[in-house]
C-alpha cells in the first residue's frame, strides 16, 4: 500500500516551480525558531573555550551572530521560490554545551507567509561562519542537525508538544 500523495504547494499543475501566491491570505503575527549544532573536536571546543571564543579572524560568537541575522534578511535571495519579508526581529543566541555550540535563530514578522525559511537560514549561516573562522583549527569540526523548533501563526502552530503528539 502507497503513502497518500502530498500537495506541493511550490509546483504547479504541469509539475512546474512557482512562488505561492499569498496575496490573499490574512496578514497575521508569524514566528519560527531554528536550531544548529555545530561540534568541535574536543581539543578544539578546549582551545576556543581558552581563547575566549576568538581566533585570527575575530570573536566567532560575535561575528556568526551578526552573520545569521544577516543572512535571516537575505533568505528571499537565497531561496529560490522565498517571498522577500519585513523581518520585525531576528534573535541568534549561541550557547556552548561541552564541545557543540548550539545555536538558535528566533524571527518573527507580520505578514502572510511565515518565517520558518528565514529562521533555518538564519541558523545555518550562523553555523557555517563558526565553521570558517574555526578551519584553521580543525577541519574535523561537523555542522550537524539543523532543524524547525516551533512555529506560530499561520495554519498550523508547530512545536515540540505538537511533534511529540504526532
Amino acid at each position: 500500500m502507497t503513502a497518500p500523495q502530498a500537495t506541493l504547494s511550490h509546483v504547479d499543475d504541469t509539475q512546474q516551480p512557482r512562488m505561492v501566491d499569498v496575496g490573499a491570505k490574512p496578514a497575521t503575527h508569524r514566528t519560527a525558531q531554528a536550531q544548529a549544532r555545530v561540534t568541535f573536536p574536543a581539543e578544539v571546543a578546549q582551545a576556543l573555550h581558552a581563547a575566549g571564543y576568538v581566533t585570527p579572524k575575530g570573536a566567532v560568537l560575535t561575528v556568526a551572530h551578526i552573520a545569521g541575522v544577516m543572512g535571516a534578511k537575505a533568505t528571499s535571495q537565497l531561496i529560490p521560490l522565498c517571498h522577500p519579508l519585513s523581518i520585525d526581529r531576528c534573535d541568534i543566541a549561541i550557547r556552548m554545551e561541552h564541545n557543540d555550540a548550539l545555536i538558535d535563530c528566533t524571527v518573527s514578522c507580520r505578514g502572510s507567509t511565515g518565517v520558518e525559511m528565514e529562521a533555518l537560514t538564519g541558523a545555518s549561516i550562523a553555523a557555517l561562519t563558526i565553521y570558517d573562522m574555526c578551519k584553521a583549527l580543525s577541519h574535523d569540526i561537523v555542522i550537524g542537525e539543523i532543524r524547525l523548533v516551533k512555529k506560530t501563526g499561520g495554519k498550523h502552530d508547530i512545536g515540540a508538544a505538537a511533534r511529540e503528539s504526532a
